[in-house]
């Protein structure tokens, strides 16, 4: 497991980031549009691949895309909630 050969992609279609390894799915942070919102309801990372700053770089993919599309986060998933409020000068514009 290299974080190097890991890809972070932003799927619009399906409201999602994905990281991959390879070909295989090991994470995803998933939102629900909303009006203006988008709301992350969810941030995974399979258990072997946790604690290598993944689940932060799918995040801060949705939150670039957010910025690209000019609309607000609301972080529901506690992941999301807390990576967002502990550094709010990062996050302001889109929060």
């Amino acid at each position: 497991m290299n974080s190097n050969k890991i890809k972070i992609e932003f799927e619009k279609e399906d409201n999602s980031s994905i990281a991959y390894d390879g070909n295989r799915q090991i994470g995803q942070c998933h939102f629900a549009r909303l009006k203006q919102n988008w709301i992350i309801t969810l941030t995974d990372v399979e258990k072997d691949y946790q604690g290598q700053g993944i689940g932060k770089k799918l995040v801060e993919k949705v939150i670039n895309e957010a910025r690209k599309e000019k609309v607000k986060i609301v972080p529901s998933c506690s992941y999301a909630k807390k990576l967002m409020f502990e550094n709010p000068k990062e996050c302001k514009d889109v929060l």
